[in-house]
């Protein structure tokens, strides 16, 4: 009964499991977890000093301008600073969704594609073991035409 349960558990794929990391191919380690760490912290690191920062400050410069000018009306209790907030959160959430095309591209160079939104999270044939077994799956699935 206990090697039921642990060839059952043996067989559940790891992706199922909690915890995993995005970018995990089950059967082969080929990218190191401390290249995809430096990759994404540099993400988030240019991200919001490139596109988040500026975009937001930017956007909260042009609505105090608008609400000077009288072309937005400011608050009579708290003035510019309620749009001018709103102003700043959209233009910090607009650059770091801007940046998301470079960091796919970074991840891309060493050979990891991240899950799109067609993909599940598995291994997405960046190496030469998953290629070959999901091929071999793909022939296996395949539904024969009925003649």
């Amino acid at each position: 009964m206990s090697s039921e349960t642990t060839q059952q558990e043996s067989q559940t794929s790891p992706l199922k499991q909690t915890g995993w990391p995005m970018f995990y191919c089950p059967n082969s380690q080929t990218h190191n977890a401390e290249e995809i760490a430096k990759i994404r912290k540099k993400c988030r690191k240019e991200s919001f000093w490139y596109r988040a920062l500026p975009l937001s400050l930017g956007s909260m410069l042009v609505t105090q301008g608008l609400v000077s000018k009288g072309i937005f009306s400011a608050s009579p209790r708290f003035g510019a600073l309620p749009k001018m907030a709103i102003a700043g959160v959209l233009g910090f959430a607009i650059g770091k969704v801007s940046y998301i095309g470079e960091c796919k591209k970074k991840f891309q160079k060493i050979g990891v594609v991240p899950p799109g939104p067609q993909q599940k999270r598995r291994c997405h044939h960046t190496c030469k073991e998953c290629g070959a077994k999901s091929g071999s799956n793909e022939k296996e699935g395949s539904i024969p035409s009925s003649s």
